[in-house]
């Protein structure tokens, strides 16, 4: 079977540093947890910023740090995020696109995200777009909902994207698609020729998502951005998260993509960037 590529989200936007200690806030602190999961068997951080006080930012300074720190402590895929926190302009979320990452996640259409509205309107999208175009950044397409794939085929009739793509199935967000394994089927059914996919599902679904993603030859992403329990009442770490999939895969005769092995799958150049620090 194709290398199984995990990757860790170990921050997200939403989480707060008193739900878990945990949570890396630090491009230092990053950096350490990036090296820990590649133990565990990452093959990409998935990556939001915080300030020292744990509040989200933009700053494409802040990120310049984070991935120097993650670039000195590991070999692993450095993306990206484009989602930002809700409420941020296009222009913030676009900012951190200027250090050049080798991905960057681009979500495929608005959608509720609890009580907020998590906003993805056709101009937003082709704006990110041609800021990855522009610094050299290979998307990954974030799905929230099976209309997002749509949304996906029309940027490609624009000329904006060209399929195959790697894409990540996010599911089970409060206000958009479950997480189900019929969900998951329907959306693999429909996607491109060619296409990668992972599954990113929220709290108590992300472990059942991901054992059924390793066994359909699909990949997985974990990490406290998306779920910060490893069992009910005891808070996880990120690499703990990444392990217990490995060994979920390893059961089931799924072997681990190392960082290159995933360069390699996702049409990467060989080897870790090294991006200039942005004017």
């Amino acid at each position: 079977m194709v290398p199984l590529i995990i990757t860790v989200a170990p921050v997200g936007a939403e989480l707060r540093p008193e739900q878990t200690p945990h949570l890396p806030i630090t491009p230092a602190q990053l950096g350490e947890t990036a090296a820990r999961c590649r133990t565990a068997g990452a093959s990409i951080i998935h990556v939001h910023c915080r300030n020292d006080d744990g509040s989200n930012t933009s700053d494409p300074a802040r990120f310049q740090a984070a991935y120097d720190a993650i670039r000195a402590a590991s070999d692993l895929i450095v993306q990206f995020t484009t989602g930002g926190a809700v409420g941020m302009t296009p222009e913030e979320r676009a900012a951190p696109l200027a250090v050049r990452p080798e991905m960057a996640t681009l979500t495929c259409g608005t959608v509720n995200f609890g009580d907020e509205v998590f906003e993805n309107s056709f101009p937003i999208m082709r704006g990110i777009l041609a800021a990855m175009e522009r610094y050299e950044v290979k998307p990954e397409l974030e799905i929230f909902d099976a209309g997002h794939l749509v949304n996906a085929k029309r940027l490609v009739r624009e000329g904006l994207l060209e399929f195959p793509q790697h894409v990540d199935f996010v599911l089970g967000v409060p206000g958009a698609l479950d997480a189900s394994a019929a969900h998951l089927i329907d959306l693999v059914r429909d996607l491109p020729a060619g296409c990668t996919w992972s599954v990113a599902a929220i709290g108590r679904d992300q472990l059942p998502m991901a054992a059924i993603a390793i066994a359909m030859g699909g990949h997985v992403r974990v990490g406290l951005e998306d779920n910060i329990y490893y069992a009910k009442g005891r808070l996880a770490a990120n690499d703990e998260l990444v392990a217990r999939v490995a060994r979920i895969a390893a059961e089931l005769g799924r072997p681990i993509a190392s960082p290159d092995q995933a360069r390699s799958t996702l049409g990467l150049p060989g080897g870790p960037r090294r991006p200039a620090t942005p004017a």
